[in-house]
């Protein structure tokens, strides 16, 4: 499902126009942007948490040229699944 899916869905069900879901899909997201850059995380009762995760210090390898460097520690967005949102996915969604 893209951004459009997306938009397209809330604005049929809701019946708003697509050009104003299409705006608050476009400052959820900033904001949700924002607020990890800040550090801090976003927490949606139900859906889940976007949090920042520190990635530790570590050795790389440059492979085309064969050599070692370090990577720094750095911090990456991330999202964890709220359990209930997690059951969810168990029960509907089929293995192959």
């Amino acid at each position: 499902m893209t951004k459009a899916d997306i938009v397209a869905e809330i604005s049929e069900t809701t019946g708003v126009e697509k050009v104003a879901v299409q705006a608050t899909v476009e400052e959820f997201m900033n904001s949700i942007r924002t607020s990890l850059e800040k550090g801090e995380n976003v927490y949606l009762r139900g859906f889940g948490s976007f949090i920042t995760k520190k990635r530790a210090e570590k050795t790389g390898r440059n492979i085309s040229k064969n050599t070692t460097m370090i990577i720094p520690a750095h911090y990456i967005p991330a999202f964890k699944p709220s359990k209930s949102f997690v059951e969810k996915v168990k029960e509907n969604v089929k293995t192959k």
